[in-house]
């Protein structure tokens, strides 16, 4: 048997000695591909002049579009009607325009066209179209 050489930097055998057999190089580091950066995002309040306003589909009936059918179901009646039965005649009225969300319950249990007719209410009592009048009791003003 021979005996290995060994290496005079670290005595070790030249087969396992890393001066004897160095590790490979590393690989040559891969090609940079510059993607492009996005633009820093700038916020506006308005959208520019140009660009056609978007309109979003309601699931149910705003309040402002019940203030002219309200008003016209009381001038109907006579300028007073209780509650009950003004939401009768408010349903009456508007048919086929209330979506099925509309007859889906808020998380209170109230009808979203009815809770929607209610702020309605409110909006006209803040113009003056309507009096706050007796509870339970829908008035137009004089």
């Amino acid at each position: 048997m021979s005996e290995p050489d060994y290496c005079d930097l670290c005595d070790l055998p030249w087969s396992t000695c890393i001066h004897g057999n160095p590790p490979a190089p590393p690989p040559p580091p891969a090609a940079r591909v510059s993607t492009p950066r996005a633009s820093p995002v700038t916020r506006r309040k308005v959208a520019p002049p140009s660009a056609p306003a978007r309109v979003v589909p309601r699931k149910w009936t705003p309040p402002d579009a019940l203030k002219a059918d309200i008003l016209e179901v009381l001038r109907e009646h006579g300028g007073n009607l209780e509650q009950e039965d003004l939401f009768v005649a408010l349903e009456a009225a508007l048919g086929e325009r209330l979506t099925t969300a509309d007859h889906d319950k808020t998380p209170e249990g109230e009808l979203r066209w009815r809770y929607a007719a209610r702020r309605a209410r409110q909006a006209l009592v803040a113009e003056g179209v309507m009096t706050k009048g007796q509870p339970g009791v829908w008035s137009l003003a004089d």
